[in-house]
């Protein structure tokens, strides 16, 4: 998991590209996670991965620390700790976003 630093993304400012067999998958993060890219990569396929920064998401109740990953096909999807660790598996179908909660506490923290 690599680290960057981003302004924070406005309100309004997600477009996903989702629709017939593409989804999105929005990992909410705890805060201490800002910056860092997330991995996912299909079940089937652990090397085909794709990744984006957790940056700060304004909403009505205040700030989510999350990821946000369109234009991915509906299917079976590994959210990955680190490099060489698998943290969950989530479901994303077509036409919809799947929201996934990373633990506040790791299994090793």
């Amino acid at each position: 998991m690599s680290h960057h630093t981003f302004a924070p993304s406005g309100q309004g400012t997600v477009v996903l590209n989702i629709g017939a067999d593409i989804g999105a998958l929005v990992i909410h993060t705890p805060g201490r996670l800002r910056g860092h890219e997330i991995e996912v990569s299909p079940r089937a396929d652990a090397g085909r991965r794709t990744h984006a920064a957790v940056r700060a998401r304004y909403v009505r109740s205040g700030v989510r620390w999350s990821v946000v990953l369109d234009s991915l096909h509906a299917g079976r999807y590994v959210i990955w700790r680190d490099p060489a660790t698998p943290l969950a598996e989530v479901d994303v179908r077509g036409g919809a976003v799947t929201e996934f909660e990373w633990p506040e506490r790791e299994p090793h923290d």
